[in-house]
């Protein structure tokens, strides 16, 4: 049986292997969420209704937040070629706009006779606060040609 990770661009990750990535959110994220969904809540564009919400001002959508695991997972790890198969996350704390977040992916178990990982995934604030919680499974794609 041939390695089913041979043809991927970065290779068999190895379980507790990991990756993160930084950002601080902006209006601009907001925006180009809106322009892609049409997510126009008010949470999002009002700020004096946001700041007499729980939240206390403007946040971001979860997608926002959710979206940078999708940069580390693409790009990090398990990398170029890498696809969701399928999430569950817990959105724990909204992420303000003008906020610092960081994400993180952990493998937790990787398939041998497929590209496919199983991730621990958290998005945290700068005060290391959960924002998001969760695992995902991925697919990774064979992108380099046969040897």
């Amino acid at each position: 049986m041939s390695d089913p990770w041979a043809r991927t661009l970065s290779g068999k990750p190895r379980p507790g292997q990991a990756a993160e990535r930084t950002r601080r959110t902006a209006m601009a994220d907001v925006e180009a969420f809106t322009a892609i969904t049409g997510d126009r809540n008010p949470l999002h564009y009002d700020a004096a209704l946001a700041a007499a919400s729980p939240f206390g001002g403007l946040i971001v959508q979860g997608g926002v937040t959710s979206g940078l695991l999708n940069a580390v997972v693409a790009e990090d790890l398990p990398g170029p070629g890498t696809v969701f198969l399928g999430v569950e996350w817990r959105f724990v704390k909204a992420v303000r706009v003008g906020e610092e977040i960081t994400a993180r992916v952990e493998v937790v178990t990787v398939r041998d006779d497929k590209p496919i990982c199983t991730l621990a995934t958290t998005v945290r604030n700068a005060s290391g606060e959960d924002c998001l919680t969760g695992t995902a499974v991925t697919w990774t794609a064979p992108l380099r040609g046969p040897a």
